[in-house]
């Protein structure tokens, strides 16, 4: 098979191939591995204090990061099954769907924001080495700052030492990876324990906030606005993995079975992020009794800890985010920039391509100059994705049957070309899936320039992914409804 598809360089290379039965070495413990590694990550800490921030107790907190993860766990599943079963990457199973010329569309959207969240966590491990080299020194680093960067000499060292350190994984592929998230999971797991068990000691207690009524009962500062708040809340959390639900092919190709990619991803993704919400909630909490606030930023508790507490604390936090940023954030968009020009855009060349562009986006200035970035930024970019998810399902569960011609993925002249390498169904459902949610995130993202957007935009925007995902399925299956579908020769992939 691998010699008839070859044949057109323009959209196959040895990366974007279908696996073979010798690449295929995941099991069921490895994606736990991964997710669980993925999962302990800064921003996935500190979501839980925009939730309680804006109004929840600690348990309402917990329950709807879990709820979101839970959701977003189903797209992953559906779209994952085609990755083991064929042994394709996301940007060729979108093929299948947009066209062959057209999957670069929704490969190029994930691709840019995979970029912004790999310089916004290259960022935070940056700061981490900032503050522990401050801390070795005795004496915080400081100096004057660099005009156009904003940011000063010290801050922009260890930026890109940090980001040199995740080079090493780029240059060595998957393997690497995974077997980085295999061995630094049980560490994870361990340090969040003895998080617990030092804010106990330290604290005599877990402290009060997560005793802290909701202010949405009677009497409270916003009693009544609770379904206000929950669901863009519900919607920003679905956000936060919303780039993983569409390109966990790239990793579920490497999966053994079937049965190891779903059990894998539904033990390791929603139960952690909702212990991880709780361990944030009673470790803050205790933040209060000992610091008299409440410190929701990781590297800035880490910081106030004595002795060698401060440098296991910061170098675990660190090996955290190296291995959180390149499962999440490098692994798809290193394919999908790859899939933009097989011919001269390698894996590798991809990985280089994604963290060449996270510099230049100047991560520190976004997370800047965007107010609520959590919400604005995962909604936002919720509101891009949704769409294609649904459009990837509707194609491979309704219209295909899960069953793909897999040679007829990497020709330009196939039955997935749909004549013109573009299919217009595809597209048109996307920008009808996309457009209802632009007044409410253009009022959200810059509400002064954008005053007068209408309530009921700006209600749709609160439920973005979920309304993306409905209208773009739904059209996408009218449209496609009564077309004839390719013959269906290929068989799954051993």
């Amino acid at each position: 098979m691998n010699k008839d598809i070859s044949a057109n360089t323009q959209l196959w290379n040895e990366d974007l191939a279908p696996t073979g039965a010798a690449q295929r070495t995941w099991r069921w413990y490895h994606f736990a591995a991964l997710w669980v590694g993925m999962v302990m990550c800064i921003p996935a800490y500190t979501l839980s204090a925009s939730l309680i921030d804006s109004g929840m107790s600690g348990a309402q907190a917990v329950l709807t990061v879990f709820l979101a993860n839970a959701i977003v766990l189903l797209p992953m599943l559906l779209i994952g099954h085609a990755g083991t079963k064929y042994g394709i990457p996301y940007a060729v199973l979108a093929r299948s769907s947009f066209g062959t010329a057209g999957a670069r569309l929704p490969a190029l959207m994930r691709a840019v924001v995979a970029c912004g969240w790999y310089g916004i966590q290259t960022w935070f491990g940056g700061q981490m080495i900032y503050t522990l080299m401050g801390v070795m020194l005795g004496h915080e680093l400081g100096g004057e700052k660099i005009a156009g960067l904003g940011i000063n000499g010290s801050q922009l060292l260890c930026f890109l030492a940090f980001w040199a350190i995740q080079f090493y994984y780029i240059l060595h592929g998957m393997d690497a990876i995974r077997k980085l998230e295999t061995y630094t999971a049980p560490l994870k797991i361990a340090i969040c324990f003895v998080l617990l068990a030092w804010v106990h000691n330290k604290a005599g207690g877990f402290g009060p906030l997560f005793e802290q009524p909701s202010q949405f009962v009677a009497g409270g500062k916003k009693a009544g606005q609770f379904w206000a708040v929950f669901w863009p809340s519900l919607t920003a959390m679905v956000g936060f993995w919303a780039t993983l639900a569409l390109n966990i092919p790239d990793f579920t190709r490497f999966a053994k079975t079937q049965r190891d990619q779903i059990v894998g991803q539904s033990v390791g993704l929603p139960v952690p992020m909702g212990l991880l919400a709780m361990l944030a909630v009673i470790v803050t909490s205790a933040t209060v009794v000992l610091y008299g606030k409440a410190i929701w930023d990781p590297v800035d508790l880490a910081s106030r800890m004595t002795g060698a507490a401060v440098l296991v604390a910061l170098i675990v936090l660190l090996v955290d985010t190296v291995s959180v940023n390149l499962a999440a954030n490098l692994v798809g968009p290193a394919y999908d920039f790859s899939s933009l020009a097989p011919k001269q855009i390698s894996y590798k060349a991809g990985g280089y391509l994604t963290a060449s562009i996270a510099i230049l986006m100047m991560p520190w200035k976004i997370l800047e100059s965007t107010q609520g970035y959590i919400f604005t930024w995962l909604i936002g970019y919720s509101a891009l994705l949704g769409p294609i998810a649904g459009i990837l399902i509707v194609d491979y569960y309704f219209i295909r049957k899960t069953e793909l011609d897999v040679p007829e993925l990497y020709r330009a002249d196939g039955c997935y070309s749909y004549g013109n390498g573009w299919n217009t169904a595809a597209l048109v459902a996307f920008i009808v899936g996309v457009a209802p949610n632009i007044p409410g995130f253009l009022n959200a993202a810059f509400p002064q320039s954008f005053p007068g957007v209408a309530d009921g935009f700006k209600t749709v925007y609160t439920y973005a992914w979920f309304v993306g995902v409905a209208i773009s399925a739904i059209v996408y299956g009218l449209m496609m409804k009564g077309k004839t579908v390719p013959s269906l020769r290929a068989a799954a992939q051993p």
